[in-house]
């Protein structure tokens, strides 16, 4: 007889943090998107007390200061806890400046973290990884932490534009609004947040009359070279496919050989999706035959699965 048994999906984890706000008109508005996103995590999402951790320009009840220490304490707490099957999303909200056209900071409460310093403490952890820099100046840091598993957001697309961005704020609207949800599925994943708030980026200049000053980049091929959203290009199959919420439990049989076969179908399943989303940058013939590689490999581990249910 099989006795099902809760599998434990990979924990989520967050981090946001808004940085040295730089006076009180720039800190109320941090603080109006740090509110809003954080509470869509724990309320909404069910993220964890002790799973999101928060750090602003001023400490306050259940948020910490956003100083360079703290922020290297909590990575260490991060690779002590998180395991390959875990995603960490991390959001910064705040001012970025350029040192050159190679490397940017965030600005923190003290001495700041470059791009290179980040990708130094981001480089031990397991698991998935989604961040978001929403700042001015931000672009370096997009070739600099892509890689494998990893989705990076950027809200310009190269060091010079060092304008206040408007993009955090649709990023974080994006969460609540269902116009997102551009495929209807009733959940809002990382690359329709971004498309969503591409669009009110683009939409904000124009109301104003003004040439854009910033244009939001992804990148989760792991190349560093990213693209718009509404550009074409090879980047964003993964983001399609990646959401803020956990996934909800599935039920495993305690046989553990057929166990390892439905966790291998599910993740045949995600390639698939991942490589549909793929098609429109794909030669046709690879595409058909990658197609045809993984139906074929999803029916007989399928086929598995029925012969020993």
């Amino acid at each position: 007889m099989i006795h099902a048994s809760a599998a434990q999906a990979g924990e989520r984890y967050a981090l946001v943090i808004t940085g040295a706000s730089g006076g009180d008109v720039y800190a109320q508005k941090y603080q109006k998107w740090r509110a809003a996103f954080t509470a869509t995590l724990r309320e909404k999402f069910g993220y964890a007390g002790d799973r999101l951790m928060v750090l602003a320009d001023t400490e306050s009840q259940g948020v910490q200061k956003a100083t360079r220490e703290n922020v290297r304490r909590v990575f260490g707490d991060l690779r002590q806890r998180m395991t390959k099957d875990d995603q960490l999303l991390v959001l910064l909200v705040g001012h970025g400046t350029s040192l050159d056209g190679d490397e940017a900071k965030f600005n923190l409460v003290g001495p700041d973290l470059s791009a290179t310093e980040w990708a130094d403490l981001l480089r031990p952890l397991p698991g998935r990884l989604v961040f978001i820099n929403t700042t001015s100046a931000s672009f370096p840091f997009l070739p600099t932490l892509a890689g494998r598993g990893r989705i990076v957001l950027t809200a310009t697309d190269n060091a010079a534009q060092q304008y206040e961005t408007v993009f955090p704020e649709f990023f974080v609207k994006a969460f609540d609004d269902p116009a997102a949800d551009l495929d209807k599925n009733g959940r809002v994943s990382i690359w329709e947040a971004f498309s969503y708030a591409s669009a009110g980026v683009r939409q904000w200049f124009e109301q104003k009359g003004q040439l854009p000053t910033e244009r939001p980049l992804l990148d989760d091929t792991g190349a560093g070279i990213g693209r718009e959203a509404q550009n074409p290009g090879v980047d964003g199959a993964v983001a399609r496919v990646t959401y803020l919420e956990p996934e909800a439990p599935v039920a495993l049989p305690s046989d553990s050989a057929l166990a390892g076969l439905i966790k291998r179908r599910a993740d045949l399943e995600l390639q698939l999706e991942e490589l549909k989303a793929r098609k429109e940058s794909m030669p046709p013939d690879r595409y058909a035959a990658e197609l045809e590689k993984l139906l074929v490999e999803i029916s007989r581990v399928s086929a598995q699965i029925r012969s020993k249910s």
